[in-house]
Parts: C-alpha cells; sequence; structure tokens
C-alpha cells in the first residue's frame, strides 16, 4: 500500500472517529485501505459497521487493494466549511476492485481530464491524531 503523506491540494481534517469506524481511519493513518466484511455471508459493508446490513452477523476488517474505477464524478468550484477557498476540486463515487461504490475526492489529476471508467488507486492523507484520508488519484498502472 501507498505510505501516507502530508502533501495534498485539498484540506484533510482530521476525521471524527467513533468505534464502529476508528480502525477504518487508523488504517488509513498507516497506508492500509481496510473495510469491514462479514464473517458469514462474507458481504464487504460500507460504511464501516460492526454487523452486517444484509444477514446481521458479525463483521471483522480485511485490507483491499485499494484500487477502483471512477463511478461518478462531480467537479466542485465553490467549496464550504474547511473546503471554502480551495477549488476547484472533485468529489466522486469510485466502485472499488472488490466490489462497494464509496465517495471520495480524485486527486492529483488537473480537473476536467477525468472520465467514467478510469482507473484509479488509493493515496493517503495525513490527518492527524494517528488517522489518515484515504482519497484517489489516476492509477500510476491502468495495466493491471
Amino acid at each position: 500500500m501507498n505510505q501516507p503523506t502530508t502533501e495534498s491540494e485539498l484540506p484533510t481534517p482530521e476525521p471524527e472517529t467513533e468505534a464502529d469506524n476508528e480502525t477504518f481511519w487508523r488504517a488509513a493513518g498507516e497506508g492500509r485501505f481496510v473495510i469491514s466484511r462479514c464473517v458469514e455471508c462474507a458481504e464487504l459493508v460500507w460504511i464501516p459497521r460492526p454487523f452486517c446490513p444484509r444477514c446481521m452477523a458479525a463483521t471483522e476488517w480485511v485490507e483491499l487493494s485499494g484500487r477502483a474505477t471512477i463511478y461518478s464524478f462531480t467537479e466542485v468550484r465553490r467549496g464550504d466549511g474547511v473546503y471554502a477557498g480551495t477549488g476547484p476540486f472533485v468529489l466522486a463515487y469510485v466502485e472499488l476492485a472488490e466490489g462497494p461504490r464509496i465517495m471520495t475526492n480524485i486527486v492529483d489529476n488537473p480537473v476536467g481530464e477525468l472520465r467514467i471508467g478510469q482507473e484509479v488507486e488509493v493515496v493517503f492523507h495525513v490527518a492527524g491524531n494517528g488517522t489518515g484520508v484515504p482519497r484517489f488519484r489516476p492509477a500510476q498502472d491502468e495495466s493491471h
């Protein structure tokens, strides 16, 4: 996996952690992309939670590849809160190689040069207090 970096054109606020998601945010701070998986039906569960919404069994943490494709995206020209004055930036849904779709930012790519179906890979931005924020950038090697 990629080592976390502090370099980002976007603000990286420290996430609000709670028991259900702290492992996710701390793993991102270590440069690992993890997600919950049901111990009974093996369903990958996004958003992280301690039970499967499909069969209600317990979940466990598994590390994923960090590879995805862009499912949908928008270019944000006027951010709000900590993103005010930042822009333009990309907010996207990516479909992970393992299946689930998650909302994220696409970074390290000029706005206007993205396309639906483009391969992307996870990068981690340090957020503080041992946490990180996973974001995605165009895949360095689209031949995987």
